[in-house]
């Protein structure tokens, strides 16, 4: 195949997985006993048949080169993307020729491919539908509109937060949730969805454990400052301006020219509400050092689209978000499927990863986490909590909560086996979170979550 000869790993496969449950379904799949007519094609297709209760076997099919990640396609009723028997046949492909040989697809599976690579050819050709047909002064007087209603939902809340203070933090605790529920509604209908997340995460606090009153004080003060960056933003530098606009849910579209760069994929996860399914993507330009965020949606109980297997680099240009410090980025053309590869990123000591949170906070002050890759860490337990002790220094991060309640945390422990590793994560005000490890010496990344 087009980059295939060498296939995919198994965690580089089961990276793809919606979900746990579908990770274990599909490895049950990945054995030879309930798949027939298997087979693979230079141009990046894979296909099979597995058998399920009913009496006709599933048609599955899987576009390996797929200009967007991996597409799939799958007779099972399953509303998850990749369906367990997507995964199954992947895993099966991940372990050479025997069990999946090259050959000529059947039509069922040359039907679907040729009907999907036509349609984004007629994309790349004709260009976006309906492109400058908008009318630029109606959409000037959207904006203009939005924005108003915007300063008067921040003006409301400043007043709320001030009346908070005033009448001492300890009401929040005797108002209960709804207050803040209100509050936070009253955003919404601002259109300023960024300060509804906010302050429902306010009330959230009250009541929270040990030490609530400073964390509901910190978080007043985040609050205050993104409205005092909204109500004052012509003042502000435009890069910080753009970063304010994001903050309070205003949308953006990516700008700037596109960077092509063999992108390192360092890790892939999803976060879920009741309505949606986020997932979020890093990658490291291993020519321009570069690191980039892709953010993909899914509606609730499906898996977003976008899907690229850890470990592995991609061709590609992908384009910037405005604002300052910002890292996330669009995906725009690929000229290759992703391909394995032995490339790492450079890492940096436990020191200099605090710092650079600390300067990354200069430029977004309500920034959560930075990602960082870490050389040389150990796995070390701190008490009843764990830590990633740096090899040449005597100095430690400390795991996130999240992290530790984990089981990606375990997998962690046993590849270090007490040795120093490479480990890229999220690092923020409360702790450390691993999401991708390498070994020290040859070897594959490993998914942590």
């Amino acid at each position: 195949m087009t980059q295939q000869g060498v296939r995919w790993t198994t965690d580089q496969v089961l990276a793809l997985a919606p979900d746990a449950v579908s990770r274990k379904a599909g490895s049950k799949l990945g054995t030879a006993g309930p798949w027939s007519e298997t087979g693979s094609s230079d141009e990046g297709t894979v296909w099979g048949l597995c058998k399920g209760s009913g009496t006709k076997p599933y048609q599955t099919v899987v576009d390996v080169a797929d200009a967007s990640g991996p597409a799939y396609k799958c007779s099972c009723p399953s509303r998850k993307f990749p369906c367990k028997h997507a995964l199954g046949l992947l895993l099966l492909w991940s372990g050479g020729e025997v069990a999946v040989p090259a050959g000529q697809a059947p039509d069922w599976a040359e039907q679907w491919i040729a009907g999907r690579r036509g349609r984004t050819q007629e994309k790349q050709t004709t260009g976006p539908q309906g492109a400058g047909a908008a009318d630029p002064e109606a959409a000037r007087r959207r904006a203009e509109r939005r924005a108003e209603r915007v300063t008067a939902g921040a003006t409301e809340l400043e007043q709320r937060l001030a009346d908070l203070l005033r009448s001492g933090l300890a009401t929040a605790e005797q108002a209960g949730y709804g207050l803040w529920e209100e509050t936070a509604a009253r955003m919404v209908d601002a259109q300023a969805p960024g300060l509804a997340a906010r302050v429902r995460e306010l009330g959230a606090i009250p009541s929270s454990g040990p030490g609530w009153p400073v964390r509901l004080l910190e978080e007043c003060a985040l609050l205050h400052l993104l409205d005092q960056g909204w109500l004052h933003r012509e003042h502000l530098p435009p890069a910080l301006a753009a970063t304010v606009r994001t903050r309070i849910g205003l949308p953006t579209s990516p700008d700037g020219p596109p960077l092509r760069d063999d992108w390192l994929v360092l890790a892939q996860y999803d976060t879920a509400d009741p309505k949606l399914t986020t997932r979020r993507i890093w990658l490291h330009g291993t020519a321009s050092g570069r690191t980039a965020l892709l953010l993909s949606y899914g509606a609730a109980g499906r898996a977003p689209e976008l899907a690229l297997p850890v470990g592995l680099t991609l061709d590609a240009e992908v384009t910037a978000y405005p604002g300052a410090g910002q890292q996330r980025a669009s995906l725009g053309e690929q000229f290759a499927p992703p391909a394995p590869t032995s490339t790492r990123p450079p890492g940096v000591t436990t020191t200099e990863a605090a710092a650079r949170y600390g300067a990354a906070l200069r430029e977004d002050p309500w920034l959560e986490s930075v990602p960082i890759t870490l050389d040389a860490v150990i796995p070390t337990p701190d008490g009843t909590a764990w830590q990633l002790a740096d090899a040449e220094e005597d100095t430690a991060l400390p795991l996130s909560p999240t992290a530790t309640s984990r089981p990606g945390l375990w997998r962690l422990i046993a590849l270090s086996g007490g040795t120093p590793i490479k480990v890229f994560g999220e690092h923020g005000h409360r702790g450390f979170t691993p999401l991708t490890a390498w070994p020290t010496g040859p070897g594959e990344a490993v998914r942590l979550c």
